[in-house]
């Protein structure tokens, strides 16, 4: 995949053909959430057996966030949101014992490896892709090779365990009451012929908080700044139309491709010890997801996927397409998501560099190993 490179016409028309048939295939047999795990699924298969042949434009994924911002956003109403600032104790609690569980995973993962405990912590942060890897670029003593492929291979884990955990017998009930019947009444006027003219005005109004969220450096700013935007029209009275699955499966395809094209195994020293590592801490983190959803529903009126959507550490985006797709109450998951996304970026970084500040020497040498 190639970001900065010019764009390669006929190599992202060769990557759209491979991404719809992945999706196709999947959908064929039936696996959840296809448009988004067949096109990661094929790139990860077609990219590491053929390299540097397939392209995917930022741009392109960029577009995909902001129709995902603007569907999250159409969830926060008045309503919703004041039911999340109801539970904003309730979302500290489960970011801290989410990122002390993650602590733990670190250190075992350590001790385990051989690698130093500042390079597995930066792997085990359940934060954002990029801003944990420039934290990890600014602090001395780390792998960065290491700290990428742990965090992608988190990533990819928690994308394609957490639909099959929503649709297992393990959550039963998957679907919220009250949200399904919601979603039902969305879409049936989720049709072509209802999009306009509220979407050209959502859509200026999303794509401006999209760009303006970029210069002013906000966290995921292609997604979070038209939720934000999206979100103030709602209040305000202006209420948007919920888009056509033509549109949200578009936007699922482009968001695939572009997560399966950063996975590359082939790149990765020491691939068995370092891949069987990322794939144990992955599933722990799972696990330890899991057991908090399960916590959260006992305390909380939200259903088991709700609670998992929520805490999943995979990114808004993601976990937010699937709280779309199963009709999880889609407010509460990004109500979760934003408060931990936000904790992770504002607060988690100057306390990890207090804390690597009064770390021996020693471990500086070792981290780097």
């Amino acid at each position: 995949m190639s970001n900065r490179s010019p764009i390669r016409i006929g190599a992202v028309a060769m990557t759209l053909v491979l991404g719809i048939a992945g999706a196709l295939l999947f959908e064929l047999i039936r696996i959840p959430i296809p448009w988004m795990l067949g096109p990661m699924f094929a790139m990860l298969v077609v990219n590491n057996l053929v390299p540097n042949r397939m392209a995917w434009p930022q741009p392109l994924r960029n577009t995909a966030l902001i129709i995902v911002g603007y569907t999250i956003g159409l969830s926060l109403t008045a309503a919703a949101l004041k039911q999340i600032a109801l539970q904003l104790p309730v979302m500290l609690l489960m970011a801290v014992l989410l990122l002390a569980y993650c602590g733990g995973i670190a250190y075992i993962v350590s001790k385990f490896s051989g690698m130093g405990f500042k390079t597995a912590l930066m792997g085990s942060i359940p934060g954002g892709l990029s801003q944990v890897i420039i934290l990890a670029e600014e602090t001395e003593g780390i792998n960065i090779t290491a700290v990428t492929f742990t965090q992608v291979t988190r990533l990819m884990m928690i994308v394609i365990c957490v639909p099959l955990l929503v649709f297992s017998p393990i959550l039963g009930q998957t679907k919220d009451a009250a949200a399904s019947a919601a979603a039902a009444a969305s879409a049936a006027v989720a049709s072509w012929g209802s999009l306009f003219p509220n979407l050209i005005f959502f859509a200026i109004v999303s794509v401006a908080c999209a760009f303006l969220g970029n210069r002013v450096k906000l966290p995921t700013a292609y997604m979070l700044g038209p939720v934000i935007g999206t979100a103030a029209l709602q209040l305000a009275g202006v209420h948007g139309p919920a888009l056509p699955g033509t549109v949200t499966g578009i936007a699922q395809l482009m968001i695939g491709i572009y997560v399966g094209l950063m996975l590359r195994p082939a790149q990765l020293p020491n691939k068995v010890r370092n891949l069987t590592l990322a794939l144990g801490s992955s599933v722990l983190l799972i696990v330890g997801a899991l057991g908090m959803a399960l916590l959260l529903a006992a305390i909380q009126p939200v259903s088991d996927a709700t609670g998992l959507l929520s805490l999943a550490p995979g990114g808004m985006d993601q976990m937010g397409i699937i709280a779309h797709e199963i009709h999880a109450d889609l407010s509460i998951v990004a109500g979760y998501q934003l408060f931990r996304m936000l904790f992770i970026y504002f607060i988690v970084p100057p306390v990890i560099r207090m804390l690597f500040r009064i770390q021996p020497r020693g471990e500086k040498r070792r981290g780097a190993a």
